[in-house]
């Protein structure tokens, strides 16, 4: 088994190089030299998103899972969406390697488990367990990894259904799936998603709490990494880990070296100027 105190997890990249390697600089100096995690949204807003893709290939033990940019990255690719204002696709799109980096994301996973941590991008359902997140997770992946890909990205956009049940089927229920473990900040105890709110963890709309805070939620015993939600920022508790600083918005980039004990973490993290540099 891994031990967690070798692995480093780093938040949102979206196509952020130079911090990225500055934070791999900073947490060697601290100590670090075993496996990387990312927590999602490897790429776009930011300057080098294929810089940032064709780095993660080359990284040894590399766990990089999918965030919203990066499945949107994969829309656009499939021809099922334009970029939106902002997004920072247009090398991407016109690599001479596209294909492989194309093919590379289509290949990652969407949550992973590991020494004990459950990495996501968003969040997880509040009536999930870590094999119901994983099992959940590896749907969307069986589907990504096929010949059928593009067929999907043709569906996975939408607020409906907004809850998960079990009973779902088909493009509703992967769909569902997506949603909240790339689009999760707010919902209810019963897992009705809100789709709208971006603002901090105090801002919940009625009858909502920011994900992690539900009461008995299933994966309470256990720590989960996640980032997506820069108006949050960092947040450390013994069972929780949110890594997405703002890195892109001119903030910072932040990694944390795991322990199995929580008060043994060693967090790393470098300044970034606007637009990620």
């Amino acid at each position: 088994m891994t031990d967690p105190g070798s692995i480093l997890v780093v938040g949102d990249l979206q196509g952020c190089l130079d911090p990225f390697e500055r934070l791999l600089d900073a947490a060697r100096a601290a100590g670090w030299a075993g496996p990387l995690w990312i927590a999602g949204d490897l790429i776009n807003r930011g300057p080098d998103s294929v810089g940032v893709l064709r780095r993660l290939i080359r990284e040894p033990d590399c766990v990089a899972i999918l965030g919203n940019h990066d499945l949107a990255f994969l829309a656009v690719a499939a021809g099922v969406r334009s970029p939106k204002r902002g997004d920072t696709l247009d090398a991407l799109l016109a690599a001479p390697d596209r294909d492989d980096l194309i093919d590379w994301l289509r290949a990652r996973p969407l949550a992973h488990f590991e020494a004990g941590h459950l990495m996501v991008h968003a969040g997880v359902d509040p009536r999930w367990t870590v094999q119901q997140t994983l099992d959940a997770a590896a749907e969307v992946q069986a589907v990504l990894r096929s010949d059928g890909w593009c067929d999907f990205m043709r569906h996975m956009w939408g607020n409906a259904p907004e809850q998960w049940r079990d009973d779902l089927q088909g493009w509703d229920r992967l769909r569902a799936i997506v949603n909240v473990l790339t689009r999760l900040r707010f919902c209810t105890p019963s897992g009705r998603l809100d789709f709208d709110t971006k603002d901090g963890a105090l801002s919940s709309p009625p009858g909502m709490l920011p994900w992690f805070d539900i009461p008995r939620r299933a994966t309470g015993g256990v720590p989960v990494v996640f980032g997506h939600w820069s108006t949050v920022g960092l947040i450390e508790r013994p069972n929780l880990i949110g890594l997405d600083t703002g890195c892109v918005w001119g903030q910072a980039l932040t990694g944390c070296i795991l322990n199995a004990d929580w008060t043994q973490r060693r967090f790393v993290q470098v300044p970034c100027v606007a637009g990620g540099r």
